[in-house]
Parts: C-alpha cells; structure tokens; sequence
C-alpha cells in the first residue's frame, strides 16, 4: 500500500503543521489505517512514514541498522537535493551530533556530556533561576496584555544557552536571527527572505545562514584556544577527537546544534505551556495551589508541543519493522508528533493533562540519540514555572495564537494574553 497522495502532502506540508489540526487529523489517520506504509509527496522521493509509538522507538533502538549520516537528517525535496549535490556534491553543510553514527557520534558526545549531567546543571540552577526571575518582572513590566511567545518564550532559553556557551549578551539578537531563519526557513515571518520562498530559494538561504554561524563561531574558536574561559565553547575549541582537535565542519556543527536546539525547542514548549493553561482556567487555578504537579506541567507540555516534528533515518541493511519488509537504502521519516498522540500508548492523548503517568513521551527522541540536553531544558522550564505561577494571578488567550510554518522544528510564533500579576 502507498499512502494517499492528499495525506503524504499534508505531512511535509510546513503550513499543516501551522494550521495544527489537520496535520493531526493525517497522523491519526496514519496510525489508524496505514501505521507504517510508504509515500511519495509531491516533489519528494519515495520514504517510510513511521507513526506508531513502538515502531519508532524500535527504529531509535537499532542504531547500527538505521543510520543518521548516510543521507540528510530531514525532509529534503527534490528540487533541493539537485541544489545541494550541484554545491557541495549532496554532502551536509555541516555535522551535527544527530548527523552522526557510531564510533563518531559516541565520541562528539562524550565530549560535552558532562555539561549537560543533573550534577553539573544543578550548578547552574541558581543562575538559571536569576534569569527566570528576570523576565517574569519583564513580563509584568508589560502591564496587563502581552504576547508571550514573542516577548517572554522566545528570549528566557535563548539567555540561559547562550550564557552557557558563552555567547555575550549583545550578540544574542544576531543568534536569534540566525536560529529563527535555520527552523523558520519556509516561514515568510521568520526565514531569511521574509517572504514565501521556493525549496531551492529557501536551502539557497540556509546555506547563507550557516555561512554566517560559521564565521562568527570560527572568530570565537580562535578566540577560546587562545584564551580558554569556563564555558562550553571553550571545550569545544579545545575538544580533541583521536588526539586531534575538531575538524571546522564538526566544530560548527556543535556550535549550531548547542545555539539552535537549545533554544528553540524550550522556547516553543514554554510558550505552548501557557498557551495551555491559558485556554484551560480549571487547570491554571490547580496547577497554581499545587506545586508539585509542576513536573507534570513540564513533563505533559513537552509530549503536547513535541517542538521537533521529524527525523529522518536510513536502512543500512535489508530488515524488518511493524510487518514490513525494509529494504537496504530505504527512507524512514520518524513521525514524534504522531508517536506522542498514539492512542496504544496514551489514554485520550488529545487531552493536556498535567497529571499524565506514565509520560513515555518521544520528543526528546530515544535510544543512543536521546536529546542531550533534555536535563536542562526541563530545569529551565521547571523553574520558570516555579517563579512565574505564585506571581501570576490569572491568564487568558487576548487574541488567536499562531504556529510557525515548519515541518522540522516548530511551535507557537504568538501567543497574545491578558494576565494578572502581583
């Protein structure tokens, strides 16, 4: 069976996963009637679409079959794989942690490992806080209305990450920027051209996207081998792989991870949270008197955001999954929205419930690829919510929030509400 040419459509659709509902419409369906089938989108070539919570984790399970480094990461059209293979012969424009197999992603990950350990974070924790505290005085500092997404959400993780990776506090406006035109490149809000773009226009503005990472991140590995400070960049210049220090594309690569993901999916979840609460008052009001459900919140905000939509993996070898017969070379699209609202894993998974346990969420992926930072973007938003709900009085939606149009990593671009604040 090949998906139906309207369902493949929809799910690398950037504006389906804007409009929200029908991309969930095409996953439950999926799940229901054709779990993992193959399609073929318009302008796409042929991939697995992988919905089920378990045939997911089975692929995230079995690193040494499905690969990450062999093809591109995400979704890539036609168009765009001509674009690139004319530039740079198909090869990435850089290496990430989630562009790497084995041995080389064991030993890219070992070396920030530590930074990102309950231990160590819990030493960033009264920092962190500091800043919590910070924005929620800007968040009343706007009186009664403010857009939360974009005034509150987006600038709290963007400080905590760069204050990590040392990134100073004037340059932060040039990060967010460059992240927003990586994440936000179909986007005519956020990507580089400020307009609607074709695939080719839009991977013509990612590479200058990342040529601008580039430069500033090369200016500041020159800067942290010659004058090595406490911070994570400082052990990325000065990071060694087999005795030898990062090559330039797998020093970008950590950089731009670090600076990108670290933000982007807290902020998106962050601003989901509120945008929860703020449609459910019963539950605010619950939340508020009792503190403890705050790990709950967390926990249940991340399954409900689920900030990166996909990634792709590649079958090294001919093998099986759910009943099918994957092929060597064959293309999988992992489905994390989907897997997060299926229905063998999640009693009525279109409900916010602040109480959900068992939470065996995906969006921090699974397997030997687990989010590397899942323990600070969990303390991050912890603590906001611990500083924020005893100030906050009461909060509703002022207006219509909006997703971005992405089918990668997205979220709430606005959030309008009016609140009350002591």
């Amino acid at each position: 069976m090949t998906i139906p040419q309207d369902v493949a459509n929809t799910i690398v659709d950037p504006k389906a996963y804007a409009d929200g509902q029908r991309v969930d419409e095409a996953f439950t369906w999926l799940r229901r009637e054709a779990p993992l089938e193959q399609a073929e989108p318009d302008g796409y070539d042929r991939f697995w679409v992988v919905t089920r919570h378990a045939d997911i984790q089975a692929v995230e399970r079995r690193n040494e079959i499905f690969h990450n480094g062999d093809r591109p990461i995400t979704l890539v059209t036609l168009e765009a794989q001509e674009n690139m293979r004319a530039r740079s012969g198909g090869a990435p424009m850089f290496r990430t942690l989630v562009n790497m197999d084995n041995p080389d992603h064991f030993a890219y990950r070992r070396l920030t490992q530590s930074w990102f350990m309950p231990q160590n974070l819990r030493n960033l924790e009264p920092r962190i806080r500091e800043l919590a505290r910070g924005f929620i005085d800007k968040m009343a500092g706007y009186g009664d209305r403010c857009d939360f997404a974009r005034d509150i959400a987006l600038y709290y993780p963007l400080r905590v990450i760069m204050e990590i990776l040392g990134v100073p506090e004037i340059d932060e406006p040039r990060m967010l920027k460059l992240t927003q035109e990586i994440f936000g490149s179909t986007d005519p809000d956020l990507n580089r051209s400020g307009q609607a773009v074709s695939a080719a226009k839009s991977m013509e503005d990612t590479r200058q996207t990342i040529m601008d990472f580039f430069m500033y991140f090369n200016a500041m590995t020159e800067d942290r081998r010659a004058k090595p400070m406490q911070d994570l960049a400082s052990v990325i210049a000065n990071g060694q792989i087999d005795g030898k220090p990062l090559g330039p594309a797998e020093a970008i690569g950590y950089y731009v991870i670090t600076a990108t993901a670290g933000h982007d999916t807290t902020s998106n979840t962050t601003a989901g949270a509120l945008w929860a609460l703020a449609e459910r008052p019963d539950l605010f009001r619950k939340l508020k008197a009792d503190p403890s459900l705050i790990p709950g919140h967390v926990e249940e905000s991340i399954r409900w955001m689920t900030s990166v939509k996909h990634f792709m993996r590649s079958a090294a070898e001919n093998t099986e999954l759910g009943g099918q017969k994957i092929a060597k070379g064959d293309s999988l699209m992992l489905c994390y929205p989907s897997g997060n609202r299926d229905e063998a894993v999640f009693d009525d998974p279109f409900r916010y419930d602040i109480e959900r346990s068992p939470n065996k969420h995906l969006a921090f992926g699974h397997g030997a690829h687990l989010c590397i930072g899942q323990h600070l973007g969990r303390m991050e938003m912890r603590i906001f919510w611990e500083e924020l709900l005893p100030r906050l009085e009461s909060v509703e939606l002022d207006g219509k929030p909006a997703l971005s149009e992405a089918n990668f990593v997205c979220g709430p671009k606005s959030v309008p509400i009016r609140f009350k604040m002591n």
